[in-house]
Order: structure tokens, then sequence, then C-alpha cells
């Protein structure tokens, strides 16, 4: 597959045959990747899919981190690279994913010698930053009802949402109890109907003008 070319744009030639050189590999939905403690193996790029990074707390709390979709990079995984430390997070494929592996020692070689290479870890590393920041200010100063809300509008496929209420815990940074009563008290105000495993919405205009409190 000679997908170089299209995800790291002015790169050298000799150094895109080697990265469309490498073998692709698919994996299936729920496939993981890594988990805390482990050390990065190589620098994955995603070509199809979706991979989803979580943080799990001592108390058993999740968050989900990030998600890394095609053309994007996995912020763990830089560090991890470059610091040479452990993996804090876990990264689980949330469907069929493709990705290539570039091993540590290209991956080094690439960083001292294209300046196309370094442009797309540190722009990447720079737009997952502003993205773990952006993700903080929401947890800490959003309230629950406006992040569901925007989850929901963001998850929804033809007026349905098919994700549990632990699902939606992880992906706003609280806990099923919450999600489960905030979820009540919005399908008494008929803004949705929940079912198991899945949301309608009924008020999706309801729900932006929600999403949009503090």
């Amino acid at each position: 597959m000679n997908w170089a070319r299209a995800a790291l744009p002015g790169l050298e030639d000799k150094d895109s045959d080697r990265l469309d050189a490498l073998p692709v590999q698919t994996l299936p939905r729920g496939a993981r990747l890594f988990m805390p403690g482990d050390h990065a193996q190589g620098f994955a790029v995603v070509l199809e899919g979706r991979v989803e990074v979580c943080l799990t707390g001592t108390s058993g709390r999740e968050i989900l981190l990030y998600a890394v979709e095609p053309g994007q990079s996995c912020i763990q995984t830089t560090l991890g690279l470059l610091g040479d430390e452990p993996y804090s997070g876990e990264a689980l494929c949330v469907g069929e994913v493709t990705l290539a592996v570039i091993p540590v020692s290209l991956f080094h070689a690439l960083m001292n010698r294209s300046d196309a290479f370094r442009r797309f870890v540190f722009r990447a590393l720079a737009t997952r930053m502003i993205d773990m920041t952006a993700l903080l200010e929401r947890v800490a100063f959003i309230r629950v009802e406006a992040r569901l809300a925007q989850a929901l509008l963001d998850l929804e496929q033809r007026g349905t949402v098919e994700a549990t209420h632990a699902e939606l815990a992880v992906r706003i940074g609280s806990v099923r109890e919450v999600v489960s009563r905030r979820l009540e008290a919005l399908a008494r105000r008929g803004m949705l109907a929940t079912d198991r495993g899945h949301v309608t919405l009924r008020d999706p205009d309801g729900l932006k003008r929600l999403a949009l409190t503090v």
C-alpha cells in the first residue's frame, strides 16, 4: 500500500519508498495497541479506522483523552519515543483499524534527517497538546449536562447514539451513575429517550443549546 506520500507530504522519495515498504496491519475491533506501563515499540500511523486512548485513575474512573484517526498521531507514543517514557493510558481499536508501524530506529533516523517528517511529528504534537488543554478546560469548567449534550450530538447517527452509559461517562470524564441520572433528567424534559445500549435524540436543538451552557 502506497500510503506515505499521502500521509506525510514533503518526504524525499527514498524515505517515502521505505515507509511504503513497511508491512500494513489490520486489527479487529477491541484490539489493544498499548496499555499503562508499556514502552513504545514504534510510531503507528493510522491509515483507516479509529483508535481511542483512555486514562484510568486509581479509583477505576476512566476518561477519553483523544482519538487517533487517519492522518493523526498518538501523543503518548510520540512522547514515549522522544522521552523514553512508558505509556500511562490504554489504546483500543473502536472498529477495524488499518495501520503501519514505523520502527523506533527508522523514526529516530527520520527525525534526525527529514525536515518534512519533523514538521509532521511536531505539528501533530502541538495539535494534540491544544486538544488536551481543551479537554482539561471542559472537564474543569463545563457542567456535566453540557458535556453530555455535546457528546450525544457528536456521536449521533440518524437521530440515535449507540453507546452505553459507561461509554458516555468515559467520553465526558464522569462516572456511569452520574451519566445515568443526567440522561433520565433529559428524558423527563423530552430531549431524548433511552434504551439499553442506545439513546434516541428527540430535541437536537435543545441539546445544542444545552451544550453551549457552562
